[in-house]
C-alpha cells in the first residue's frame, strides 16, 4: 500500500480586539525611542483613544500611577492647560495638593502663574 501524506493546513490564528489596529502594530514614530520611553507613548496614545472626547472633561486629573521601581513612581495625568496626556518622566509634573488641576512643566513655565506655586515632581 502506498503512504498517505498528511497535509498541513495552516490554520488563521484569532486575534482579540487590539487598539493598535488590525496589523498589531504601532506607528514607526517609536522605533528610535529606548524601550520604556516607546512604552509610554503606546500607553499615551491607547488612553487618548480610550477617553476620546471625555479628556476635556477630565482635564486635570491623574489617570494612573505605577511603580517603575522601589523609589521610582511613574503618572499618567492629563494636563490642564494644553488637555494632553503626560507622564511625569516625559514632561514633568507640577502637581496640586487637590489633584485636581494637575499641569505638565512646559506648560507651567509659559503660564507660571498659580499652577507655578504647586509642588513640582
Amino acid at each position: 500500500m502506498p503512504r498517505t501524506t498528511k497535509k498541513k493546513v495552516a490554520k488563521k490564528a484569532k486575534k482579540g480586539f487590539s487598539i493598535l489596529g488590525e496589523d498589531g502594530s504601532a506607528e514607526g514614530d517609536d522605533e528610535n525611542l529606548p524601550k520604556d520611553e516607546a512604552g509610554r507613548l503606546k500607553i499615551k496614545r491607547q488612553y487618548q483613544d480610550l477617553l476620546g472626547i471625555r479628556m476635556a472633561k477630565l482635564a486635570g486629573r491623574i489617570l494612573n500611577r505605577e511603580r517603575i521601581d522601589k523609589t521610582v513612581e511613574g503618572i499618567y495625568f492629563i494636563c490642564v492647560s494644553c488637555h494632553k496626556i503626560c507622564h511625569n518622566l516625559d514632561e514633568g509634573l507640577v502637581e496640586d495638593p487637590d489633584n485636581a488641576r494637575n499641569i505638565c512643566v512646559p506648560c507651567s513655565e509659559e503660564g507660571g502663574g498659580k499652577e507655578g506655586r504647586a509642588r513640582a515632581t
